[in-house]
């Protein structure tokens, strides 16, 4: 029987249908080209159901780039205005497309300070609401309705995915997307474990004292607290730099022909590591967006990639041991800043499989 096509309303119901790509024989990714496009339209479905929006109200928020093509889609398929304020990293390719979309954008000056972009941001949409009382802050990095959409996908994943046991890998970022994917997940498999992917130079898992000498990686890390991110949702955590990530996110391309971003690059090296403690699991690569935002930044850079094969981490039992380019810890869902519940000891040998 041939492949049937199905013929989308709004090009986000084409968008959010994401593409499994078996990288080994217990990994697999899941494949975007926006991932925050569940964030964005099930927000947005939630407050126009509950009458906090209408059409034509303006939604503004501040963007490193995928989410504020992900809500300005979003805008267009509702009727609604969209505002972004927007990272000194979002690249003319992507304001091009916000911009003919039809949002308006506010995009920071140059700074090599991520803390000081997003200081930045927060100050102009606060401004903005304090003069445009039509103006909804969508606040992606703290409204917990940015979990919301997550729960389609894993219905999608629970009937696709092959049965048993189930790791998911990915990106920290706002938090949204693992913790709202896992938590749906988890309601019908409570065994279901989270492994998350930071940067260093990020205050969400405790690595702001160790900037990265390169780039903080946009989408995995912050430089400012984000209430979405609940941490007692993760068992495990990885924080890779920028040069490592760099080398994973090129070999998945060589090895794989993955055109992804950073964050894709960075979760599947993590992965790797993860099979060797847990082959009998299914590990499930978060591709959050594709490659296109990285091509000067990595991409072009190839040559000057690490062989990914040969990088492995340094397994820690406290954050005081945090060390680039590479750590690992067991989290194993603990508030931040409590104590680990298993002994450092025994950590390795007591991990859940």
């Amino acid at each position: 029987m041939g492949e049937r096509l199905e013929i989308h309303e709004h090009v986000t119901d084409a968008i959010r249908t994401p593409t499994l790509v078996r990288l080994a024989p217990n990994v697999v990714l899941v494949r975007f080209e926006t991932l925050k496009v569940y964030a964005a339209l099930g927000a947005v479905r939630h407050l126009l159901d509950t009458g906090r929006i209408h059409r034509g109200h303006t939604l503004v928020d501040s963007s490193s780039g995928i989410y504020a093509l992900a809500l300005a889609m979003a805008c267009h398929r509702y009727g609604l205005r969209c505002h972004i304020v927007a990272s000194t990293t979002v690249d003319a390719t992507i304001r091009a497309q916000l911009e003919i979309l039809g949002a308006t954008v506010d995009q920071m000056p140059p700074s090599d300070d991520l803390c000081l972009d997003q200081q930045r941001r927060v100050t102009r949409v606060r401004d903005l609401l304090a003069h445009r009382p039509d103006m909804h802050w969508m606040r992606q990095y703290h409204d917990p309705i940015h979990y919301l959409g997550y729960t389609a996908l894993a219905d999608l994943l629970r009937t696709t995915l092959p049965r048993g046991s189930l790791t998911v890998v990915g990106s920290v970022g706002t938090g949204s997307s693992t913790g709202g994917l896992v938590r749906a997940l988890r309601e019908h498999d409570p065994d279901v474990r989270l492994v998350g992917v930071q940067p260093f130079g990020s205050v969400t898992f405790g690595s702001d004292h160790l900037p990265d000498p390169e780039a903080i990686i946009a989408g995995i890390g912050s430089a400012i607290p984000f209430d979405n991110v609940h941490h007692e949702l993760y068992d495990r955590i990885h924080w890779v730099n920028f040069t490592h990530a760099m080398a994973a996110t090129v070999g998945l391309m060589r090895d794989h022909a993955v055109f992804a971003g950073l964050s894709t690059g960075a979760a599947h090296l993590a992965a790797r590591w993860e099979i060797r403690h847990a082959p009998h699991r299914t590990h499930l690569v978060i591709g959050a967006d594709t490659g296109h935002r990285y091509t000067t930044r990595v991409f072009a850079r190839h040559r000057e990639a690490l062989d990914p094969t040969g990088l492995t981490p340094v397994e820690i039992s406290s954050l005081d041991d945090l060390a680039p380019p590479w750590s690992t810890m067991d989290w194993s869902r603990r508030r931040f800043g409590a104590a680990p519940a298993i002994p450092p000891q025994l950590r390795r040998k007591d991990r859940v499989p």
